[in-house]
């Protein structure tokens, strides 16, 4: 978990206006090297610091631990801009995130943030090939939200709401020829994130909900599996498996990877007790998974 910033963090000035000296953030065993790149700020220093703290706590918690032992954190600023845009994240020459805030942004602004902890997921994961990117910004959109809710920054019901809302621009289209060789942008985001749904809840039955694709990914990387080493899929896949005990990675990947597989998701929805009415998620605890629904957000 994130610890606290540097000694003298609070003595630095309210604005961001000239570039400053990199600060160090603690999570854990692990250190964060966070860099300011110039330009004015609205906010001040330790107010975006305290932004990154939450973004690294929830990865922290979800994972176990921060997912690398050292990262490198650039912010940069846009002028005249609200809101948090332009995630980047690298393993090479160590993992390494590049992130710009608008000038305008405000600490509610960030409050509401995505980006940051989302890039940071990354860092849990190996590099992948070309064709494999679906399951680095698949997984990277189905957890990030379940670690902002773990953390208590995002409302559960928000979560599910934007899930049941979005999920459906990953499913496969006319033509479409599976995970691997469909490179659209809602097959790559929400279809892999469609994947780790289907495995989250497969694994949970398989192992009476005591585990789910939160410990299958805290097992690839306890195997060393994370942005800073390239591994094939199937590697990656076998070890969350072995995680967990079973074939759940596997078989599903077997499934979705080379061909098309629509998915049944307002039956999912049902059975996990989940409804939309309007711009709200309303939870049903008799149904069948409701049971799973509460341990994925837990």
């Amino acid at each position: 978990m994130v610890r606290g910033l540097t000694a003298g963090l609070a003595g630095v000035c309210a604005g961001l206006g000239q570039p400053g000296p990199t600060e160090q953030l603690r999570i854990g065993e692990s250190e964060l090297e966070v860099t300011f790149g110039g330009g004015q700020f609205d906010l001040s220093r330790p107010q975006v610091l305290d932004w990154v703290n939450q973004s690294a706590n929830a990865v922290a918690r979800y994972f176990g631990r921060f997912p690398v032992p050292k990262a490198r954190l650039t912010i940069l600023s846009r002028e005249g801009r609200q809101g948090v845009s332009g995630g980047r994240t690298w393993g090479d020459h160590g993992a390494h995130t590049r992130i710009s805030i608008g000038e305008h942004t405000t600490v509610m602004g960030l409050k509401r943030d995505w980006v940051l902890t989302h890039e940071f997921v990354h860092y849990s994961f190996p590099d992948m090939p070309e064709r494999h990117h679906w399951i680095e910004e698949g997984m990277a959109t189905y957890v990030e939200p379940i670690a902002r809710a773990g953390v208590g920054t995002l409302d559960p019901a928000v979560a599910w709401f934007e899930m049941v809302r979005d999920m459906p621009q990953g499913q496969p289209k006319s033509g479409d020829e599976g995970l691997d060789n469909t490179h659209t942008w809602g097959r790559t985001y929400w279809g892999g994130a469609i994947f780790c749904l289907l495995a989250d809840v497969a694994i949970r039955k398989n192992t009476k909900n005591t585990k789910g694709l939160r410990e299958a990914l805290r097992g690839i990387l306890a195997a060393g599996g994370n942005i800073e080493v390239e591994w094939p899929l199937e590697r990656a896949l076998e070890a969350g498996d072995k995680a967990v005990g079973g074939t759940a990675l596997m078989s599903l990947y077997a499934r979705m990877g080379g061909k098309a597989e629509a998915v049944d998701l307002p039956s999912l929805w049902k059975e996990l007790g989940i409804d939309r009415q309007g711009d709200a998620a309303i939870f049903d605890d008799r149904a069948p998974l409701a049971a799973i629904r509460k341990a994925i957000l837990s």
